[in-house]
């Protein structure tokens, strides 16, 4: 199957799938992932693998500080 017919069936723009594609996509909506596990008949481990990006995660305090007015 194509991008071009993958990004049409599954109802997203190429943009959108060539990010995917790419490995550049920061996060994808459970929507996206389950049209794309439908058109393609697979599991989401079939397509997704883990890569460990501790290098790239922002540590955000556990409690932002807020002022009582």
């Amino acid at each position: 199957m194509s991008v071009t017919e993958l990004a049409d069936k599954v109802g997203i723009t190429m943009a959108n799938i060539s990010v995917l594609k790419n490995g550049k996509a920061k996060a994808i909506r459970l929507s996206t992932l389950e049209a794309i596990c439908k058109v393609l008949d697979c599991q989401p481990g079939d397509i997704l693998e883990y890569e460990d990006s501790t290098e790239n995660t922002i540590n955000y305090p556990k409690r932002l500080p807020f002022s009582k007015t």
